[in-house]
């Protein structure tokens, strides 16, 4: 394989192929990044080129192919407590938004996408459940979702490196995780308070089933989709909020230049975006 290497016409192939089934699109100057990890998938599956490795990308059944590769393509790069002051914002400034128009029966409903691994919806709990006086008063739900399966189960292992826990307060470590080797074991009562589900933002199919969410996270995601991917999520989003729901973004992402759908609600702590109380 090292002496055929991929061509310019293939790699053109294969990043329309990758964008229309993940609406991620890879710039000219991940060539090499791309390129090493399609080597190594062609190589796994016994195959000598890339035409027959694509040819088995494109028309397995099973879709099998597609996930390991999707998996070894995607970033997943995060530790606890990212970017805290949203968490602040969501405790000071939009649940008490959420539970004054709220009824009592119905749960809070949180959306984190990508999941990542883990640290994300994990960091959203202990937060609640460190700064949020209505966690004894409201029931919450927190679903997690990506479209990398291995970084899912890593997710719901929740064993993380010093490095992933390092903006934790020494006391939340000793209060929630175990020391398991050189790692970190969040303990059984949080990780059992996140759902973890593997959705492709791209697919209709596997967005339709969200819906009636409250407040959706998805940070740092978007700047890897490229404008008509990244308003296809935007309206996503918008279908599978409430009315009135919020959503937060990376902190280099605007939904401003994204889509009208939204207003643009600027907190004390940060800015946000909420879907009309009308219905569209």
């Amino acid at each position: 394989m090292a002496d055929t290497p991929i061509s310019e016409e293939e790699f053109q192939k294969f990043r329309e192929f990758f964008y229309r089934k993940t609406g991620i699109q890879f710039e000219s100057s991940k060539r090499y990044f791309v390129d090493k990890r399609l080597v190594e998938r062609i190589e796994a599956t016994g195959n000598d080129t890339f035409r027959s490795y694509f040819t088995m990308l494109r028309f397995q059944a099973s879709g099998e192919e597609l996930q390991q590769l999707t998996n070894l393509m995607t970033v997943n790069e995060t530790y606890f407590f990212r970017e805290e002051y949203q968490f602040k914002c969501l405790v000071d400034s939009i649940l008490p938004e959420i539970v004054a128009r709220k009824s009592s029966r119905s749960p809070i409903r949180i959306w984190v996408i990508p999941s990542s691994s883990g640290e994300e919806p994990y960091s959203i709990a202990l937060y609640l459940l460190e700064h949020w006086a209505g966690i004894n008063d409201w029931d919450i739900e927190i679903i997690s979702s990506d479209i990398d399966t291995r970084i899912l189960a890593h997710a719901r292992q929740g064993l993380y490196s010093q490095r992933a826990i390092q903006q934790l307060p020494v006391r939340m470590l000793q209060k929630y995780f175990s020391r398991v080797g050189d790692g970190y074991q969040l303990c059984d009562d949080i990780r059992s308070a996140v759902e973890f589900t593997r959705v492709n933002l791209s697919e209709r199919a596997d967005t339709r089933a969200y819906r009636n969410f409250d407040i959706v996270f998805c940070r740092n995601l978007l700047i890897y989709f490229d404008d008509i991917s990244r308003k296809t999520a935007a309206e996503t989003f918008y279908d599978a909020l409430n009315p009135g729901g919020f959503i937060l973004l990376g902190h280099s992402e605007s939904m401003s230049r994204i889509s009208s759908l939204y207003k643009v609600r600027k907190f004390p702590e940060a800015i946000v975006y909420q879907r009309s109380l009308e219905t569209r």
